[in-house]
């Protein structure tokens, strides 16, 4: 069982058709993380905003992409917050961290406060991504857990079990690989994440799960190393 990891959520994976949050959607997954968090395990998670906006759909109208890229971190905190009001309700201490002040409702990131946070069993959720445009949630995630030592990447994905060869809704041939190293992911060009997140955990070594968080209970196997999804390692099994 992994002893620290970092729980990467899309913003989309929070809301449902019409909705940008899904209350029952933040239930269970508050009630699975709470099971990850009385195990005793370290948990971290890094949110992204595409439930409310996109930096790439935002270019496309108009918009500047550096001011694309700071209203999809501010769209990353109001996701946050919603995950911390989740847990809060069942019971499990939380903190917010911001990469971009904003006291009133959140601490601003700072390392060695969110290891303490760690080491007292509290649920650090990182806002904001990195604070700077040009970097992804993914990147965020890949730069957070080398910071906080993580063991594991868990990639969360809305009804996607793992990375498969082709698109699988397209072609019916595509094959789920069981396991990847983070070389094949770039020279396949596996759209997992983008290539500077896809370094930074190859560089430090950092394990990725990519499987799919709409199966209840899932979460929790992939803490344990038992889920169904795609194990992604620097140097393979």
């Amino acid at each position: 069982m992994y002893k620290r990891v970092l729980l990467k959520l899309s913003g989309e994976a929070l809301s449902s058709p019409g909705n940008s949050f899904d209350p029952q959607i933040l239930k269970g997954l508050a009630r699975e993380l709470k099971e990850v968090a009385e195990l005793g395990v370290d948990l971290a998670i890094v949110v992204g905003g595409g439930n409310f906006i996109r930096g790439k759909l935002c270019e496309q109208m108009g918009l500047e992409r550096t001011q694309a890229d700071y209203m999809g971190m501010l769209a990353t905190v109001i996701n946050a917050l919603a995950v911390q009001n989740a847990l809060e309700q069942e019971n499990v201490p939380t903190r917010v961290q911001s990469a971009i002040e904003m006291n009133k409702v959140a601490e601003p990131f700072i390392l060695r406060r969110a290891l303490r946070h760690l080491e007292k069993g509290r649920v650090v959720i990182f806002g904001a991504g990195t604070g700077n445009p040009y970097f992804s949630t993914d990147t965020t995630a890949a730069l957070r857990a080398s910071e906080i030592n993580a063991d594991v990447i868990l990639m969360a994905k809305n009804g996607v079990d793992g990375v498969y060869s082709a698109d699988p809704k397209i072609d019916k041939n595509a094959v789920r690989y069981q396991s990847l190293t983070y070389m094949d992911l770039i020279q396949q060009n596996l759209h997992v994440m983008d290539t500077t997140a896809t370094s930074m955990c190859m560089d430090n070594d950092i394990d990725l799960i990519v499987f799919n968080m709409n199966e209840p209970g899932n979460i929790l196997k992939a803490v344990k190393g038992e889920v169904n999804g795609t194990l992604i390692t620097k140097k393979g099994q």
